[in-house]
């Protein structure tokens, strides 16, 4: 692959990120906090943000894994949709562990 088609992958992988997590993220915050639904979740299932989150990423990882292993078909547009979300959680997963680590300098 020449360096011109690689940097258009990125480019592009980049802009989507950027894309889904400051417009389509608006649908799973509740307004305030864009971290909202993982909070809920995580209070629901005793844990944490971070360990629901890293659940939820998981689910994600393993498609990704049954693809390169051969255990399933895809094609551009699923390679596409597993990669968006795994960049976009491991995106979110940084700003959990950010707060994480502020709450932790606030309150002692």
């Amino acid at each position: 692959m020449n360096a011109k088609r690689f940097n258009d992958i990125v480019e592009r992988r980049l802009e989507l990120t950027k894309e889904i997590l400051t417009t389509k993220g608006e649908e799973y915050a509740n307004g305030k906090d864009r971290l909202h639904n993982f909070k809920i979740a995580a209070r629901r299932s005793g844990k944490t943000p971070a360990q629901t989150l890293a659940g939820m990423l998981l689910k994600h990882e393993v498609n990704l894994e049954d693809m390169i292993e051969g255990r399933c078909s895809f094609d551009a547009d699923r390679i596409d949709e597993k990669l968006g979300d795994v960049i976009a959680y491991n995106c979110i997963l940084e700003a959990v562990l950010l707060e994480e680590i502020s709450d932790r300098t606030i309150n002692g």
